[in-house]
């Protein structure tokens, strides 16, 4: 029973709010028009910024989704990130190929886990270990770059998605020094970040 009452309240609410948006027409695509003694007239930027296009532009070349949402400044950022994750991958895969080989020619040379490599002045355990650490970083770079493919992917994502963020005008942002004194604690000094909307 007291259930019942509960699902009546409720559902009297959702009725009555339903009825709240009458005056709102919507005349076009991308503009609402309110209907009251001052028209207001919002024009969304969705059509020019796409987040559906910037997505599919940075996925067929990375930095072409900056490009479309005009964030020029972060080209340099990807572009870095790819050639510096693809100098970590160039050099860890020549590490481990001229360690690979090393090791290779210990064991056709049948010298054992403690023989030398005249070469490079390493045994066989020790090439094997030096092997496995390229390798391992190696797939870690390999890893990474599809992070960062990934990751630029999303930034144009979400950066178009923001072109039609509005910001509060009266928004405050500021940093200030705090100190409070507690018989408990003590004397405690920091930094506060106060946003005032």
């Amino acid at each position: 029973m007291k259930h019942a009452r509960l699902l009546i309240v409720l559902s009297f609410f959702m009725v009555t709010a339903a009825f709240g948006q009458e005056n709102v027409v919507i005349t076009h695509e991308d503009s609402l028009i309110q209907k009251s003694s001052d028209t207001t007239l919002l024009k969304s930027y969705a059509t020019r910024y796409s987040p559906r296009k910037a997505l599919l532009y940075a996925a067929i070349l990375p930095g072409l989704g900056q490009v479309y949402t005009k964030k020029y400044w972060k080209l340099p950022l990807v572009y870095g990130g790819f050639g510096s994750i693809g100098y970590g991958i160039s050099f860890y895969q020549s590490g481990y190929k001229k360690y690979k080989a090393h090791l290779y020619s210990n064991i056709e040379s049948n010298l054992g886990e403690n023989g030398i490599n005249p070469d490079v002045n390493r045994s066989t355990a020790q090439l094997r270990t030096i092997v496995d650490r390229f390798r391992r970083e190696r797939d870690f770079m390999i890893i990474l770059m599809g992070g960062m493919y990934l990751l630029q992917m999303i930034d144009a994502h979400v950066d178009a998605h923001l072109k039609e963020f509005d910001l509060n005008p009266n928004l405050q942002v500021s940093i200030e020094p705090t100190m409070n004194q507690d018989p408990i604690t003590g004397r405690q000094t920091g930094i506060a970040l106060i946003i005032r909307f």
